[in-house]
């Protein structure tokens, strides 16, 4: 109201009488806001030492605690067509199911007996090893027999080396004795042509003894050709023996000649039959990786490559699936800053999407619809965007995480930290210092050593 009149209405009217009036007196309203203010004081007062527990947020996703437990996509090893499916997104597959079939697409391999001809090859070239062996041993056995067959010729050259050696001396003891008579018989015939002369003797005894003279002489000749004829045959056999040692060394190196020509078809042979032998076997895989069986019991979540008739290639992503029974965790990244406070075994509440909740941040103990969990592994490197991983599976002696959580949901991670008073979590965030960096039994050792 404006006082532009020199009439007060208190002045006027009697306040005292009117008890809705006196009513809105400011003098009790005051003591009433000063009472509930003083009152809003003191509880703000107590709850500063209220027990605080310190905490670190961090999002995650569950995901599977073994590495083979996660979700994956099934991979095509050779490049073909799809010709059937068997099976639909969504379906339960078990290990070893078969989840579609592909056919060849590469012309070397269109052969419907490929293995049956691959095998006949194999068999061929193994026989072919296996003459190439017996051939070997063949000529293992011809170079035995000429090592056995040249002893015995030396032998024998040898001995009849020896006869020769003999028979030279022989004949050289018969010359000299053939040589000793012709001397005798000249010195008759010419004791004989003197007393001859002398009339002493006959012509007859004379002739007779000319008779034997070219007799002597007949046998002095005889004697000296059988002595250069066995001279001769000793030559002869001493050229024999070494002829013995120089055919059998010839022989000896045609023969393994034709053994390490041999053993190398055989080690040819041999290498051909397992090359052929591992194509069969690399033929005989692939026929199997025709059908693209299950690697484990799953869901099959997504078909990458869809319709009949498609062509696919090498390596290419078919389908996904998601493993049955898998060990619950959840994946969750913290700041550089905070990842010292994080240790394995320090407990951890999440908040799962879809399942509602009602958390107290400070007080977990009276927070509603969060479940449990326990670190059991933190990433010893920071990731692309600068946070580490950290692995989080259910708490045993907590309440069982749904059974309805599925991989990929959303997780609100609560790591607990250390209980300290309201006043001292309010006093560090408004300084901006962290959380504490030591368990209580941490701060009292250390207090106690000084």
């Amino acid at each position: 109201m404006l006082n532009i009149s020199n009439i007060k209405i208190p002045d006027s009217l009697p306040f005292d009488e009117s008890r809705s009036l006196v009513m809105t007196l400011p003098l009790k309203e005051s003591r009433r806001k000063i009472r509930i203010l003083s009152g809003l004081l003191i509880v703000a007062f107590i709850m500063l030492f209220l027990p605080w527990t310190q905490n670190i947020r961090s999002k995650g996703y569950v995901t599977a605690l073994r590495p083979d437990q996660r979700p994956q996509t099934i991979h095509s090893i050779l490049a073909g067509r799809i010709e059937a499916w068997y099976v639909a997104e969504g379906d339960f597959v078990a290990k070893g199911d078969t989840i579609l079939r592909i056919s060849e697409v590469k012309d070397e391999y269109f052969d419907s007996l490929l293995l049956p001809r691959t095998q006949m090859q194999v068999d061929a070239k193994s026989l072919s090893a296996k003459s190439y062996g017996g051939k070997v041993e063949a000529l293992q056995d011809q170079i035995a027999a000429l090592k056995k067959n040249n002893i015995l010729r030396i032998q024998q050259a040898e001995n009849k080396l020896r006869m020769a050696e003999l028979k030279v001396q022989s004949d050289s003891i018969g010359w000299e004795q053939a040589k000793v008579n012709f001397d005798i018989g000249k010195y008759q015939l010419e004791r004989a042509e003197n007393l001859f002369a002398e009339g002493l003797r006959s012509l007859t005894d004379l002739e007779g003894r000319k008779l034997k003279f070219q007799e002597v002489q007949t046998a002095l000749v005889s004697s000296e050709n059988r002595y250069l004829s066995s001279k001769n045959e000793l030559i002869t056999a001493r050229i024999d023996l070494e002829a013995i040692d120089n055919d059998f060394k010839d022989k000896l190196a045609k023969a393994e000649s034709d053994m390490y020509t041999a053993m190398s078809s055989q080690f040819d042979a041999e290498a051909s039959t397992t090359k052929l032998e591992n194509q069969y076997s690399n033929y005989e895989r692939r026929t199997g990786y025709r059908h693209i069986l299950a690697p484990q019991d799953g869901y099959i979540a997504k078909a990458v490559q869809v319709g009949i008739g498609e062509t696919i290639k090498e390596g290419d992503q078919i389908v996904q699936i998601v493993p049955a029974n898998a060990d619950l965790a959840v994946e969750m990244y913290v700041e550089p800053v905070d990842l010292p406070l994080i240790k394995v075994g320090n407990k951890v509440r999440f908040i799962f999407d879809g399942w509602p909740a009602i958390v107290f941040s400070g007080w977990p103990q009276i927070s509603n619809g969060t479940f449990g969990g326990v670190v059991v592994a933190i990433d010893q490197f920071a990731g692309p965007s600068n946070q580490y991983r950290v692995l989080v599976i259910e708490d045993p002696e907590e309440e069982a995480w749904p059974d309805l959580l599925r991989m990929g949901s959303g997780a609100d991670g609560i790591a607990i930290l250390n209980n300290v008073p309201v006043w001292y979590e309010i006093w560090r965030q408004l300084n901006g210092f962290p959380a504490d960096y030591y368990t209580r039994e941490q701060k009292d050792q250390a207090a106690s050593k000084k």
